[in-house]
């Protein structure tokens, strides 16, 4: 039998194509967790890249495959895979910021567990709330966006032509903006009734001095968090689809300001 040759050309511009999953693959937190095996990591971005590299080679056109150049352009090509993903993993930063504020709020300031995803140690409402979130971006098929938009970003933006001076960074500082005020939205309903059960139990106090508010408070504040935030779930499904769905403009606009 007689095999046929692989030309290092062509491996070369895979290595290329390679780089750019990558980038997009370790900036989705869905993707690549930290306790995925990197055996799984590895094998993930290799079968992704075999299967869409017969569709993205067409647009990776001339390469200089010089050892300087080419270690540039992959670095390159991580960077830029890197940048569209990060997109999507402020959307899961505003959560976790959400549910870290929550979490102090209601009394589990030290209830911290650890997360294995990023590989440190989270609140308990945190951690909750980014499941909730990676469950309703599978549920939305929300994944399928990104290897659409890996071949889009070719047809874009071909390798090499990765322009930082542009107003790349300035949209990209907008929208890490926006998602602390995405994060005070999921956290804004359970502060505003902790803040009026604060209220009440102040004048509780006051005509009660008898009464042990301070001991109240706890339990008190746990049961009314934990019955908001199941009241509100919808709000939230409804304020992450919104999210998510605008996922795929802003990557485009993302890659229109880097070209």
């Amino acid at each position: 039998m007689i095999l046929e040759v692989l030309p290092v050309e062509q491996f070369q511009t895979f290595v290329v194509c390679t780089a750019r999953v990558a980038g997009f693959l370790t900036a989705t937190p869905v993707y690549f967790s930290g306790q995925t095996p990197t055996r799984i990591k590895a094998g993930l971005t290799f079968a992704l890249s075999l299967v869409l590299f017969p569709i993205l080679a067409p647009f990776v056109g001339e390469v200089d495959f010089r050892p300087t150049p080419f270690l540039l352009l992959i670095i390159n090509e991580t960077l830029l895979g890197m940048m569209i993903g990060l997109i999507a993993r402020l959307i899961f930063v505003s959560v976790e910021y959400g549910g870290t504020v929550i979490g102090y709020q209601m009394g589990f300031a030290a209830a911290n567990i650890f997360d294995p995803q990023n590989q440190r140690q989270t609140a308990l409402i945190s951690q909750f709330q980014n499941v909730f979130a990676i469950l309703l971006f599978l549920a939305l098929d929300i994944h399928h966006y990104f290897i659409r938009t890996a071949v889009r970003s070719y047809e874009l933006l071909p390798p090499g032509k990765l322009n930082l001076s542009g107003d790349a960074i300035p949209y990209l500082l907008e929208l890490s903006s926006r998602m602390f005020m995405l994060g005070a939205q999921f956290s804004a309903p359970i502060l505003v009734i902790l803040l009026l059960s604060g209220f009440i139990l102040g004048i509780l106090a006051r005509a009660f001095p008898q009464l042990n508010v301070f001991l109240l408070s706890f339990p008190l504040n746990i049961m009314i968090s934990f019955v908001v935030i199941a009241l509100t779930l919808g709000i939230v499904k409804i304020l992450l689809s919104r999210e998510f769905d605008m996922l795929p403009e802003r990557m485009f606009t993302l890659l229109q300001l880097l070209s």
